[in-house]
């Protein structure tokens, strides 16, 4: 298990950009795929990105692809998730994850969640 501490979200127009962080505790980040979700109120929780342990492999949404970018810096055990041209759907609380080794799109098979941090993108 690892601990998660997100930071960078915030209050944003349409169009703008935000880059979210996820610090990770631990001498193992580098064994763990790790994603972002996002939930809106009255939605499920839906997969954003996910990025493999060696950042070789990556996942994204349909709804974010060509605007979002997740990237990992194993070095300094963070995540980040780069959020260019942002729409008022995009509003949410995100969240990282990991799971070791592999990637995985389904919340299910996570382990390990920070608290969230608040996007609002206003119109």
């Amino acid at each position: 298990q690892v601990q998660l501490v997100e930071s960078g979200g915030g209050l944003v127009q349409a169009g703008g950009s935000l880059r979210l962080s996820c610090a990770a505790s631990g001498r193992t980040f580098s064994r763990y795929a790790m994603a972002w979700f996002r939930q809106a109120p009255g939605k499920e929780r839906e997969s954003v990105a996910v990025i493999s342990a060696n950042s070789i492999g990556t996942y994204y949404a349909d709804s974010v692809k060509g605007r979002f970018t997740i990237s990992r810096d194993n070095a300094k055990n963070t995540v980040y998730l780069q959020m260019n041209s942002l729409k008022p759907e995009d509003t949410a609380v995100y969240s990282c994850a990991a799971r070791l080794l592999t990637i995985a799109t389904t919340a299910t098979a996570f382990g390990s969640w920070g608290q969230g941090t608040q996007v609002t993108v206003s119109s």
